[in-house]
């Protein structure tokens, strides 16, 4: 069994992708893996049986990837992940820039 470290809350859907080889929780030992999503690792004492870092979003600037690279971690992202969360909140805006919400809300 693979230990799966988690240093922020992630979604119960990564319980989808890694059902059987994989244990994921907060507090789990000897991790391989880590996933992180705002974490500040630039402090971060990294464990030795870690082998990636995955960066839930897309980025990787709270991750000091060139020094993990030097540990042989491999360090990567998500990006597009969120794409559908940036789509609503795209459409949001627009439908409030067309119906003149911020003056309704002056109003009341």
């Amino acid at each position: 069994m693979n230990n799966i470290l988690t240093l922020n809350n992630i979604s119960n859907h990564i319980f989808d992708v890694l059902k059987i080889d994989y244990a994921v929780s907060d507090n789990a030992e000897n991790p391989v893996g880590i996933l992180v999503r705002s974490y500040d690792m630039h402090d971060y004492n990294l464990p030795e049986s870690v082998l990636a870092v995955a960066r839930a979003g897309a980025g990787v600037n709270n991750i000091p990837s060139a020094e993990y690279a030097e540990k042989g971690v491999v360090v990567f992202n998500t990006p597009g992940a969120n794409a559908d969360s940036v789509m609503e909140l795209g459409v949001c805006a627009l439908t409030m820039a067309s119906r003149y919400f911020g003056g309704g809300v002056v109003w009341v």
